[in-house]
């Protein structure tokens, strides 16, 4: 893969009708530069690395203008959907998309063939679903479901599968061994992070860690006072659960 510098004038040019959707000028940049459709742009400095085109359509914040068009002109040009991010981490533009809630160009990203199941995310180096959920991207994380998306169980209690979260602790999931002790606890939390109350339920009836400190230093009950969770929140304190501050 051939690789611009961020600030190069092709890559400023390119970089700028992509954010700013305007196709006839991606077009034309295409079309005058072969190859510009399978080229990274590399940035030094905070968030270094190199991205693929596809990448910065779906770059922080996302939800750029005409995204579904930017992806489909890529596409088309020969981008490829699964290109991967060469630096801290090897997350794909469909990773992207999740992150940053853009149903419209995750819808996009599929479309044109990425993988689903992609692994790498920055989150636990799992599928765009991980990074999803774990950034509370809970419209991407719905829609990655509906389009067929694998489910762990971190990824189940999170969104409230109960039924799936039942069939994974007892052991009866395409015949997999029943989760341990911190898997259970993990994802109890993950059910708070979530607002699932019954999920949460079912995971501290199964013997969940009630206080346990998980990811940011945050509590059960912190994460669901947080994410905005109140009646997880006031079940969490009738049981008993503390802040990370209380435990302090």
């Amino acid at each position: 893969m051939a690789v611009l510098d961020a600030g190069d004038p092709l890559a400023v040019a390119v970089t700028g009708a992509i954010r700013t959707g305007d196709v006839p000028a991606l077009r034309e940049l295409l079309d005058a530069h072969p190859g510009l459709a399978v080229t990274g742009i590399e940035r030094t400095g905070e968030a270094a690395g190199t991205r693929s085109l596809l990448h910065i359509a779906t770059d922080w914040p996302g939800h750029f203008p005409a995204g579904p068009e930017v992806i489909a002109v890529l596409v088309t040009a020969g981008a490829d959907p699964d290109a991967r991010f060469v630096g801290a981490h090897r997350e794909t533009p469909l990773h992207w998309a999740a992150s940053n809630d853009d149903v419209a160009a995750l819808d996009a990203l599929i479309a044109a063939g990425a993988d689903i199941e992609a692994t790498g995310a920055v989150i636990g180096g799992g599928t765009p679903l991980a990074d999803a959920r774990g950034f509370g991207q809970w419209r991407a994380a719905r829609r990655l479901l509906a389009h067929g998306a694998r489910t762990t169980l971190q990824d189940a209690a999170t969104l409230g599968l109960v039924d799936r979260v039942a069939s994974l602790v007892e052991g009866g999931a395409e015949g997999a061994d029943p989760p341990g002790a911190d898997d259970i606890t993990s994802a109890f939390w993950g059910a708070c992070h979530g607002g699932q109350q019954a999920t949460a339920r079912l995971l501290l009836e199964r013997g969940a860690d009630l206080d346990w400190i998980g990811y940011d230093d945050l509590t059960p009950l912190d994460v669901a006072v947080a994410a905005g969770a109140a009646e997880v929140a006031e079940w969490l304190r009738a049981q008993g659960a503390r802040t990370h501050r209380e435990l302090a």
